[in-house]
């Protein structure tokens, strides 16, 4: 009942390395599953063309690879220093002012491009600067100028981020800018859109929103990474309910909760989003060390191991792939980790909704599907689907047992590449009878290489093809 096709999927940062000569197609076949597409850096026209790139060289090999665009959100930066850099002692005082012109800070104040900061600390605060390697304790605020004690020095240089220990900043998810990337996005028809410091359900829902109006009808992933979207159970289970993704954030969040909450918060959100149906990534810093080096540490590859132990659906790579040696070696590396990771029999055991009662007929489906085929010898599973709906609903379920997504619908297709253990596959049924639909069913299934002449597998289908939401049947059929 296993299979040798890896089940966790791949999300890489495109960037400069990725633009070199043949390093796109080497990634594709490396076994890349999603590519991100960071609007921090670079400008519409790269970002298009490199999503033109993907597609084509996707279409090339008959292969679907989603398209993930990352909006920037709100940049809590200060500002810049006339030398570039300066070095703070511990006990040192510095100010944070909005009065200092941005291109002057010196030894003892620079200006800052977050407005709102004066009005959002008081005495008493601590300020994380630069992911948390500088740590300011706040004195007082006077004015539009905040007076700090520096508790942890180092080297401050420009542009470094700011976070308030405990969560607790005023900036809004979205700014003007992510607006405007939302558009872009829509006209390259991105399949999944990342809102950056959600802080509520209505947060992620006004991006849905915007989305939508601007013609994008595509999953919404949240990037949890403050403080207040983990503050307790009810506004995490908000976010995780109003969005189709949860990004595991680990850089911002790690800095704002502190390094030692992170992984017990990583699994409480990956067990949390599938037992709400919802798929997850596991981000940041996954493989940093690759960025220039060909192996990663071992602790890199227990990092990826433990997520993919934990239940995630993606794993995805940063700047190990926009900036990297070897982006493809990456890729390559990272899938092999997640492989061996999925033999684990942790990997493959689930309790998902054992005791919980469905409302739904095609859940009921989903689920009857997923424990025959973990109790039985089945090959795989063939889902026929409209929305990816049933698919999903299966892959919520841990398990060795590969689920074919077949459907005449694109978006559909893309949208399941980030879903764990789930492959997409054309079928196009329209005109045929249900003799003619599962003969281009089990074609599709023998192309994977899964199934052979006289193995058993799974349909699941509805009776009335084309609804949404119909999939009503089950049954295990001899592949011929």
């Amino acid at each position: 009942m296993s299979s040798n096709i890896r089940r966790t999927k791949i999300v890489a940062t495109l960037g400069p390395a990725t633009d070199r000569p043949g390093e796109l197609e080497k990634m594709i076949k490396a076994g890349l599953d999603v590519v991100r597409i960071n609007m921090s850096h670079g400008n519409p026209a790269e970002h298009k063309t490199r999503v033109d790139a993907v597609r084509a060289i996707a279409a090339k090999y008959d292969h679907e690879v989603g398209v993930l665009v990352d909006l920037q959100g709100p940049k809590i930066r200060i500002a810049r220093f006339s030398e570039d850099k300066i070095f703070l002692e511990d006990g040192d005082k510095f100010s944070l002012d909005n009065n200092v012109d941005i291109n002057l800070g010196n030894q003892h104040e620079v200006g800052l491009t977050y407005k709102s900061l004066p009005y959002d600390v008081k005495p008493g605060n601590r300020l994380l600067l630069d992911d948390g390697r500088l740590v300011f304790e706040v004195d007082n605020v006077v004015g539009e100028r905040v007076n700090c004690t520096v508790i942890v020095g180092g080297t401050l240089s420009n542009n470094k981020g700011i976070n308030l220990q405990g969560g607790g900043l005023s900036a809004s998810a979205l700014t003007d800018k992510d607006k405007e990337d939302i558009l872009t996005a829509a006209e390259m028809k991105a399949d999944f859109l990342a809102l950056s410091f959600p802080r509520s359900a209505e947060d992620v829902e006004y991006c849905r929103t915007l989305a939508q109006k601007a013609g994008l009808f595509c999953s919404i992933v949240s990037k949890v990474e403050r403080a207040e979207a983990v503050a307790d159970d009810a506004t995490l289970d908000g976010i995780i309910l109003a969005s189709d993704v949860v990004m595991i954030a680990r850089g911002d969040l790690g800095v704002e909760v502190g390094d030692a909450q992170l992984p017990a918060l990583q699994k409480k959100m990956i067990k949390r989003s599938r037992q709400l149906n919802r798929v997850t990534i596991t981000a940041t810093q996954m493989m940093e060390t690759m960025i220039d080096n060909a192996i990663p540490t071992r602790a890199e590859v227990f990092d990826v191991a433990n997520a993919v132990m934990d239940g995630t659906d993606a794993v995805m790579l940063s700047g190990e792939t926009a900036t990297g040696k070897s982006p493809s070696l990456v890729i390559e590396t990272m899938g092999r980790i997640c492989h061996e990771a999925e033999k684990s029999r942790s990997s493959r055991e689930s309790t998902h909704r054992i005791d919980e009662s469905f409302t739904a007929v095609d859940e009921t489906i989903a689920m009857s599907a997923m424990y025959a085929a973990n109790h039985f010898d089945v090959k795989c599973i063939a889902a026929l689907t409209e929305s990816g709906n049933t698919a999903l609903l299966m892959s919520r379920i841990s398990s060795g047992i590969p689920i074919i997504a077949l459907t005449p619908h694109l978006e559909t297709r893309r949208k399941v590449t980030m879903y764990r253990g789930v492959y997409p596959s054309t079928v196009s049924y329209e005109g045929c009878d249900d003799a003619e639909v599962k003969a281009l069913i089990m074609e599709r299934i023998k192309s994977f290489g899964i199934a052979k002449e006289g193995d058993l597998v799974i349909l699941t289908r509805g009776e009335l093809r084309g609804n949404l939401g119909g999939t009503n049947s089950m049954e295990i059929v001899k592949v011929s």
